[in-house]
């Protein structure tokens, strides 16, 4: 279910290590599950609230699947993952989805005592210095930053002169390594426009319906790619 973090119903189960991880979730697929299982498992994270970003900074000029649509998406694959949840705070929100603002607001609300940790991908790095209130940010999480193959040891050393030291060191701290996931939202929906019987290896069952039935993407119910 999607909530907003101040809500009077969110507060009794509120998780004193909270992950967040943010993103387009366009659509949700496996790799995303894998990577919110992964976290939760290496830094014991009680519990994950999945964003869904309105106006991503850093893809302004693409046009993303309604935020209604990708949250019904979201609540279908997390149905089964207890300590997961969505939180819709950016879609209510006008403008670019800034990291900082998410994170501050839900910091404010949070009682004290707790931990944020929030997710950020290895390819996440390099802009990072340059993000809205970037060292702001740093000040207010533990990160956890997804070391893929390709990655390298150190990903945060091509950085290492354009943060403070002790934002290094948390960096640092947050490394989690990731086996190879497939999937890519990108490749998922060109898959699914040309019909590919394969697309649907990354999608839970609930969100290939949902597409199916909402035509998302260029799949219509019965086209290739739906599963028996």
């Amino acid at each position: 279910m999607s909530s907003h973090p101040g809500s009077p119903k969110s507060r009794p189960t509120e998780p004193r290590r909270l992950g967040l991880y943010g993103g387009s979730f366009d659509p949700v697929h496996t790799g995303h599950l894998a990577v919110a299982g992964r976290a939760r498992e290496a830094f014991a994270l009680d519990g994950i609230w999945f964003l869904p970003a309105a106006i991503p900074p850093h893809k302004l000029d693409q046009r993303l699947t309604g935020g209604r649509d990708r949250v019904c998406m979201l609540e279908l694959a997390l149905a089964d993952l207890p300590c997961a949840r969505v939180n819709a705070l950016e879609l209510s929100r006008e403008g670019p989805s800034y990291t900082y603002d998410t994170v501050a607001e839900i910091a404010r609300e949070r009682p004290p005592g707790g931990s944020i940790h929030l997710i950020l991908g290895g390819d996440n790095l390099p802009g990072l210095p340059g993000w809205h209130r970037a060292a702001e940010l740093l000040d207010l999480v533990e990160p956890i930053v997804v070391r893929r193959e390709g990655d390298g040891q150190d990903p945060v050393g091509s950085i290492s002169n354009r943060l403070a030291p002790e934002h290094l060191e948390k960096l640092r701290r947050g490394y989690m390594d990731l086996p190879p996931v497939p999937g890519r939202a990108s490749h998922i929906r060109e898959a699914l426009r040309k019909g590919d019987p394969d697309a649907d290896r990354n999608l839970s069952g609930g969100v290939l319906e949902y597409i199916r039935r909402r035509g998302l993407y260029g799949l219509a119910s019965g086209a290739q790619g739906d599963r028996p």
